[in-house]
This record gives C-alpha cells, structure tokens and sequence, in this order.
C-alpha cells in the first residue's frame, strides 16, 4: 500500500510527470465531494450570485499565480532582482512542495478562502471577499512582471479565448454562463499554442500534465483539437444549465465549478509561457 501511495500519488509531484489515471480519479472523486459537500454546507446560507462567483474567481486567480511563481524559481526563471525578489527566494516558502503544487495548494487556497469567507460572513461584508482574492494575487503579480519577456505571445492565447467568449455572450446574455466558455478556451487555446507552438519557438520544452487532454492531442497530433473540444463541451454545458429548470443559484454553483477547472490551468498556463518557465 504504501509503495501503491508513492508510485501513484508522491511520486509525480517529484519528478514532475504531471497526472495519471489513479491519481487523476482519486482527485476527482475527492473533488466532487468536496464540491457537493460544499454547496449542502453554503446553499441558503451563501448567496451564489455573481459577486460571489467574482470572489471566487479572485482566489482562483490567486493560486495560479502563486503556482507560477513556483514554477518560475524551480526552473530558474526568478532571479534576485530585487531585495523583495531575494527575500522570496531565500525564504523558501514558495519552493516546489506539498502546499505548493497539486492538489496541496487548492487545500491551502481553500482553507485561505474559507476562513476569509466565514470572517467576512460574520462582519455581514461578503461583498469584500473579491478584494481579499485581489489583495492576494496582486503581489505574487508583481513578483513575476520582471520576467515577462515572452509577454507578446499572449496575444493569440487571448484571442483564440475571446473569439468563442463573444460568441456566448451575445447568446446566453449572462456574464456566469459565457465565462463557462471563456474558462474553457482558455484553458484550451493556452495548451494548444504553447505546446504546437511555442514550446518549437523558445525551446521550452513543454507537455500536457492531465490524462484527458494528453490522449486528445497524441491521436490527432495537435492540441487545436483539444482547444476545439473544450469550446464545444463548455459551451453544451452553459447552454444545459441554461435550460435547466433548477434554481438560479443552483445554475451559478455548477457553473462556478466549470469558472474554476477552466481558469485554474488557464491562467496558470498562460503565465508559465509569458515568463518562459
């Protein structure tokens, strides 16, 4: 048993193989727990409106970017160029380890967000919680913009992202269930153009992490397909939640989820390439 943890579980965290198929169950499994027992504990106390999504989505933005600045002193992207930037890379908090890649650092992020959540909830200032996420991810931000030397290469990532957000703007007319599919391209045109593309262009050596996408683009040698793939499943998911008859906050819950899987890695992503590491 304890060979089966290491093999399946410590093992990739450590040698950086990215996901496979027990671990990419098992987290999965953990996942929708956690996700169901999540609203049975939040529904009629929480109101799942945009502005709580918003502050959600501030905290998602936070983890990413906390991750990347991670991943830019493990692959020696971070230089000490600053006394802020020395201090960072002599404490050694943010060191690749446990609470700083999958999955620790979605348990640190959530405990963060859930004692921030219940402070505010008491105090009656949950409008709050965007700034708290903001407050968070800003600084970690600013950590990475003296690296940004592939910045330009946004731009297409941004406008395969876009493209199909307009899309579902004009028709679903909500900014909760266009984001679905702005989530999802993002995540898609992000993978799909640092590894055909990019990874050629600068020399990075880049692969796909999780078992899905990964199996997607070796059977149809490109990673556009996967992009392709993630804008038609996001967008029949907004599309079903839309014409679910279900509560309101119901729909915003399950599209939160969607919010979270797409931008989560899709911001992570684009980050990773826009500093080279």
């Amino acid at each position: 048993m304890e060979n089966f943890i290491y093999d399946y579980f410590i093992a990739p965290i450590w040698q950086r193989t990215g996901y496979n198929m027990v671990n990419t169950l098992a987290y999965a499994i953990i996942a929708i727990i956690c996700i169901y027992g999540l609203h049975r504990v939040l529904k009629g106390r929480i109101r799942f409106d945009q502005n709580f999504i918003k502050g959600v989505l501030a905290f998602v933005l936070f983890a990413s970017t906390m991750r990347v600045v991670t991943d830019a002193i493990d692959g020696g992207a971070f230089q000490p160029v600053t006394p802020v930037h020395e201090f960072v890379l002599n404490s050694h908090i943010w060191d690749y380890g446990y609470l700083t890649v999958s999955p620790g650092i979605y348990v640190l992020t959530a405990v963060i967000f859930l004692v921030s959540m219940a402070a505010l909830s008491r105090m009656n200032r949950m409008e709050l919680l965007c700034y708290i996420g903001l407050a968070l991810w800003l600084p970690h931000f600013l950590l990475l913009v003296p690296f940004m030397g592939y910045a330009v290469f946004a731009i297409p990532v941004l406008v395969l992202t876009l493209v199909p957000t307009y899309f579902a703007l004009l028709y679903f007319k909500d900014r909760v269930f266009s984001g679905v599919v702005a989530g999802q391209a993002l995540d898609g045109a992000a993978t799909f153009f640092i590894i055909d593309y990019f990874s050629a262009y600068s020399g990075i050596k880049y692969f796909e992490q999780h078992v899905f996408s990964s199996f997607i683009g070796e059977v149809f040698g490109t990673y556009f397909t996967f992009y392709l793939v993630k804008v038609a499943i996001a967008a029949a998911a907004a599309y079903a939640l839309v014409k679910e008859d279900i509560d309101i906050g119901d729909k915003y819950y399950v599209a939160l989820v969607l919010l979270i899987m797409g931008f989560a890695p899709g911001v992570r992503d684009l980050l990773r390439m826009v500093i080279g590491a």
